[in-house]
């Protein structure tokens, strides 16, 4: 089986959303659990996919035509809507996520590879940035392994009346 990583068609959004917003589930990254307003922007393919680049990983099948969603990424190629950390130069990578099942099989790395290689296609683009919670040790593994830094100076709080919440950030200079 291949994993293809393409722009998300519209009939893929909801199942997207909800891969999304199961791995954030998932794995504890919500702090009100299914009651958290985060989710719903989690499950908004539509939305993103209005104000940026949404790609998905998908398993091709041995059936023709036949396709399943492992996962999937938003790539905001400069500023916006989208945007949370990004500066003049810089395209920002957001929610990262990868159905449980599909965990391990470089699903995740071949997103944020396609993701460096947009940015790197983007005129006037200089680096790559993203933000990640701190518990992400898997995603951190991929960011490092293709060669993202830290930037401990533009670590941020996206909720600031809940002082736990600390985003990490890194970037790539292309």
């Amino acid at each position: 089986m291949d994993t293809v990583i393409r722009v998300a068609r519209p009939e893929e959004y909801p199942g997207l959303g909800e891969i999304t917003a199961q791995a954030y589930l998932g794995d504890g990254l919500l702090d009100f659990g299914e009651s958290d307003a985060y989710l719903g922007e989690l499950r908004d393919v539509a939305k993103r996919a209005a104000a940026a680049d949404v790609l998905v990983a998908v398993e091709r099948d041995s059936t023709p035509g036949t396709q399943r969603l492992l996962g999937g990424v938003t790539f905001v190629p400069r500023g916006g809507a989208m945007a949370d950390i990004a500066r003049p130069g810089e395209a920002e990578i957001r929610m990262l996520a990868v159905a449980r099942e599909a965990r391990g099989r470089g699903a995740g790395e071949a997103l944020v590879r396609a993701c460096v290689d947009r940015a790197r296609a983007t005129e006037g683009c200089v680096r790559i940035v993203l933000s990640t919670q701190h518990s992400m040790h898997a995603a951190h593994r991929i960011y490092e392994r293709l060669g993202f830094t830290r930037t401990p100076d533009r670590d941020w709080n996206p909720i600031p009346e809940l002082d736990d919440i600390r985003l990490l950030t890194y970037e790539l200079t292309l």
